[in-house]
């Protein structure tokens, strides 16, 4: 089996779980602003978004002020963002056994300081790529590339895992393996390209065991 030396993680639908409390909100704003009702399988290929890009998708009006009406709605939610079970013993284990990990994430520096430090996971991770340190988002390789390179590791020494077929797109268009974590049980879609489909964290963790 490949060795990895790194891997490298999404965070929302991968490490925490933020779906409902980012994806609700939402439905509020295109109510709110399109006057129109949509359900969370309508809206779940926007949690691989950067905020404003959503808005440009949705064609809303005054893009700026309503996304942070919405970031204020995804704040005020009562369901905040949790670590998904096992994640935080998955980013342990892997930690004490040498593993390099990173975050990339379309996800800015200000609500990743809520969720990934709010919840103490983000002493796990040596550098985390966010919405603010590239100017393309993901599919496109840009965070990915960027984040291999402050690790100092080619393509082929990292593993990417995340959620949607959008991380899948990236990692492969940055040349690395990618393995689709679906422990969210939320269904995104295909990613044939996966080397890896994971239904647990602990499968992650059955990938370095021959460490």
């Amino acid at each position: 089996m490949k060795t990895y030396q790194g891997v490298l993680y999404d965070i929302d639908g991968t490490l925490l779980n933020t779906i409902n409390m980012n994806m609700y909100p939402l439905i509020r704003i295109i109510k709110e602003e399109l006057g129109e009702d949509w359900a969370l399988k309508d809206v779940i290929k926007f949690m691989a978004y950067p905020g404003m890009k959503t808005m440009e998708e949705l064609g809303i009006q005054n893009p700026q002020q309503v996304y942070q009406r919405w970031v204020r709605y995804v704040n005020e939610y009562e369901e905040g963002a949790t670590p998904y079970e096992g994640v935080e013993q998955m980013l342990a284990t892997l930690q004490a056994q040498g593993v390099r990990q990173a975050a990339v994430s379309s996800k800015n520096r200000a609500q990743y300081h809520i969720d990934m430090v709010g919840n103490g996971l983000d002493r796990y991770m040596e550098t985390a790529v966010l919405e603010e340190d590239t100017t393309l988002h993901k599919p496109n390789p840009a965070p990915l590339l960027e984040c291999l390179k402050r690790l100092g590791l080619a393509p082929d020494q990292a593993l990417y895992v995340g959620d949607t077929p959008s991380d899948a797109q990236a990692a492969q268009a940055a040349g690395m393996d990618f393995a689709y974590a679906k422990w969210n049980g939320v269904e995104q879609g295909r990613a044939d390209s996966a080397a890896y489909v994971l239904y647990t964290p602990g499968q992650l963790l059955e990938l370095f065991e021959s460490r």
